[in-house]
């Protein structure tokens, strides 16, 4: 180090990357608060106030200072340099984060090296990695009374997966089984997830307006995580309108208002991803007149860089998810949204996110919106309109009749039914009172 450079920091004094000590006593937690944060430099013989007292450097020093770095916990690795009689530490920013010494976790913070309290410690290990919420032992899960076994039937047919074994091997191999379940496998294989994990419910809303002021239909989706996409789909391909072009062949092709495709893939990753230890956030899906909006909280992973940094926050998850063609094991993903969308020449999606909010927002096909005001479309609304007459009339025959009920006798399926329904109370001439089972129709009149 030369003399100028010396002086420099002498003048500028203590900060976040130096530390001034007169002795080595206490030296343990900077080295510490050093390595879990950005590293950083101790001058040893130099006062808190930049007086230089000096120091004397032997070889016993400096075999204590190793010493003291080699008994953190993890090790950390230390340069020791000397300018004059002043000895300079100089700690790298460690790789295997936390470090701790005797006295506990220590952080920098500004110009002082802090200890960290339990909530810290568990927020920094859970944000460097070393806890993920998908591996954690669930001790509340009762095997005998919560696993569902045709939760587990359906994922082993969906992942082609043989059932040749016990199913308890079955969970062992997949990841969700130890001594007691973990939290992946209770958010795939429990009868009621969301009793264990309310965050992991998915909200789904539309609106009728673009500010989003006047709602005109949510829904909290339960289930397993492979459920609550599959009804997330559901709801998306409810709202989401279809135009239709004749080229002279056989099978008319169909113009979509938003890529399907694309926004599944944007909703496994936003299941996939999410960051359930945040327990006051449900992932949401927004649909508005002119987009579609998906949001989700998260906590930023370091020196994240989109489509370019492979992050896994919960790998049991991840892994779930690949099994059955869920996403991809890479973090592929935006490169998937992008060639669903280029595939339907729909404008690729804006991508948002801060420190804790993740947005992906969807607009619709210049193409379909050309042909929504088409003859095709019109006739559409027309089919749909008297079907929805047609249920007003089983419903006044019949206020208990049930979805399945309408149709059978309309001879359409129970999601046409649904968006029929959903028009109707849209439009204020139909409600439920009471519970899907027990309760009954209402016809308001006008």
């Amino acid at each position: 180090m030369k003399k100028e450079e010396f002086d420099f920091i002498i003048s500028e004094g203590e900060g976040f990357k130096i530390e001034f000590k007169e002795g080595k006593n206490g030296i343990d937690k900077d080295i510490v608060a050093f390595a879990n944060s950005e590293g950083g430099r101790i001058f040893l013989g130099v006062n808190d106030e930049g007086k230089i007292l000096g120091t004397k450097i032997d070889n016993k020093l400096k075999s204590e200072i190793q010493t003291i770095s080699r008994n953190c916990d993890p090790s950390i690795k230390v340069e020791l340099r000397q300018f004059e009689n002043i000895l300079i530490i100089k700690v790298e920013e460690g790789k295997d984060k936390p470090y701790k010494c005797k006295d506990g976790f220590f952080m920098r913070m500004g110009a002082n090296s802090q200890k960290m309290n339990r909530d810290e410690i568990m927020d920094f290990a859970i944000s460097e990695g070393k806890i993920r919420f998908d591996s954690q032992i669930n001790t509340k899960f009762n095997f005998n009374k919560d696993f569902d076994k045709d939760k587990l039937d359906d994922y082993l047919k969906k992942a082609n997966l043989s059932k040749s074994i016990s199913k308890e091997k079955i969970l062992k191999e997949l990841g969700v089984l130890d001594k007691s379940f973990n939290n992946a496998g209770i958010l795939f294989f429990s009868k009621e997830p969301q009793k264990f994990f309310q965050q992991s419910v998915y909200t789904a809303a539309v609106f009728r307006d673009i500010e989003g002021a006047d709602i005109i239909e949510r829904k909290e989706i339960n289930g397993s995580l492979v459920e609550v996409i599959e009804k997330v789909m559901d709801f998306i391909e409810f709202y989401v309108k279809v135009a239709y072009r004749f080229t002279g062949k056989p099978q008319r092709e169909n113009i979509y208002e938003y890529p399907k495709e694309a926004i599944r893939e944007a909703v496994i990753n936003s299941v996939m991803h999410k960051d359930y230890f945040e327990t006051g956030h449900n992932n949401i899906i927004k649909i508005f007149p002119d987009r579609i909006q998906i949001e989700n909280i998260w906590k930023k992973p370091k020196n994240f860089k989109l489509g370019e940094t492979v992050f896994r926050r919960n790998p049991i998850i991840a892994n779930l998810f690949l099994r059955i063609h869920f996403g991809e094991k890479m973090g592929s993903g935006f490169a998937r949204i992008r060639e669903y969308c280029r595939k339907e020449n729909a404008p690729y999606p804006k991508i948002k996110f801060t420190e804790t909010h993740f947005y992906i927002i969807f607009k619709p096909n210049p193409e379909y919106l050309k042909m929504a005001l088409g003859t095709t479309q019109k006739s559409s609304e027309k089919s749909s309109e008297k079907s929805s007459e047609k249920i007003l009339i089983l419903i006044e025959e019949n206020r208990e009749i049930t979805i399945e009920e309408l149709a059978k006798k309309l001879n359409i399926t129970t999601r046409a039914v649904d968006k029929n329904i959903a028009k109707l109370k849209s439009r204020g001439l139909l409600r439920r009172i009471g519970p899907d089972k027990g309760g009954y129709w209402e016809i308001i009149e006008k």
